[in-house]
C-alpha cells in the first residue's frame, strides 16, 4: 500500500483529499503547516507528497527546497495561484508536478498514479551510463553535469530536461513530448514552461561556454546537438 502525505492548511480540502485517497486504497497522513509536513516527510517516509504552496510556519517552496536535500520523494504542489512564475519556482525547488485550485479529483488521482509509477520505475532501474557531448558530461549516477570538468549547477528539472535532450541528441523533440516525458503529465497547453527551462539551460551552458547546444526548431520544439 502506497503512502501519501497531504500538507494542506485548509482543513476542509485536506479532509476531502484524505477521504478520497483512503477510498482509493492509499495509506494517508496529514499535516496542516509546513514545518510539521517536513518533519513527517522525513520521519514517516511516504511514497508521494501533496504539498500546498501557501502554508504557515514554512511555505511549500521552502518545504520543497529543504526536502530535496534529503529525499527524492515525488511532490505534487497545489496552489490557488496560476502564474507561470509560480509554477517555475515550485518546479525549480524540486516539485515534480503542479496543480492549480480548484482541481478535479480525477485528474489529481491520475497524476498521483503517474508520480508513483515513475518512482517505482526509477528505483528499479540501474544507474544509466553517463551522457557525453564534447566537453559536456552528464552523469545520472552522481547527478552531476560538467563542462571540461567544470561543475555546472542545475536544478532537478533542469537536469532532467538536459538529460532527455542529450539522450535524444540530433532529434527534434516537440514541446508536448518534453512535457509528457520529462514532466510526466500534460500541462494543458502551458508549453512555455519548457521554453523557460530551455532558457535556463542556455544561460548556464551555452552563454558561459560560448557554444550552442540547444537549438530551436521552428514550429516544432528543440534539438540538442554539439559539433
Amino acid at each position: 500500500m502506497s503512502r501519501i502525505l497531504i500538507v494542506e492548511d485548509e482543513k476542509k480540502i485536506a479532509r476531502f483529499l484524505e477521504l478520497e485517497l483512503t477510498h482509493e486504497g492509499y495509506e494517508v497522513d496529514t499535516a496542516y503547516d509546513g514545518r510539521t509536513g517536513l518533519d513527517k516527510a522525513l520521519s514517516w517516509q511516504p511514497d508521494l507528497m501533496i504539498l500546498d504552496l501557501m502554508l504557515p510556519e514554512l511555505s511549500g517552496i521552502e518545504v520543497c527546497r529543504r526536502l530535496r536535500h534529503e529525499s527524492d520523494l515525488p511532490i505534487i504542489m497545489l496552489t490557488a495561484k496560476d502564474d507561470v512564475s509560480d509554477k517555475v519556482m515550485g518546479l525549480d525547488m524540486g516539485a515534480d508536478d503542479y496543480m492549480t485550485k480548484p482541481f478535479a479529483i480525477e485528474e489529481l488521482l491520475a497524476r498521483i498514479r503517474v508520480g508513483l509509477k515513475k518512482r517505482r520505475a526509477s528505483s528499479a532501474e540501474p544507474a544509466s551510463a553517463a551522457l557525453v557531448a564534447g566537453p559536456l558530461r552528464l552523469d545520472p549516477a552522481s547527478y552531476t553535469v560538467t563542462w571540461s570538468n567544470t561543475p555546472i549547477s542545475l536544478t532537478k528539472k533542469e537536469f532532467d530536461l538536459l538529460r532527455y535532450l542529450m539522450a535524444h541528441k540530433g532529434q527534434a523533440v516537440t514541446r508536448d513530448t518534453l512535457l509528457s516525458d520529462v514532466w510526466g503529465y500534460d500541462y494543458a497547453g502551458d508549453t512555455n514552461v519548457v521554453d523557460v527551462y530551455v532558457r535556463y539551460l542556455r544561460h548556464k551552458i551555452d552563454e558561459p561556454f560560448q557554444v550552442k547546444t540547444i537549438h530551436t526548431i521552428r514550429a516544432v520544439g528543440y534539438m540538442f546537438s554539439y559539433e
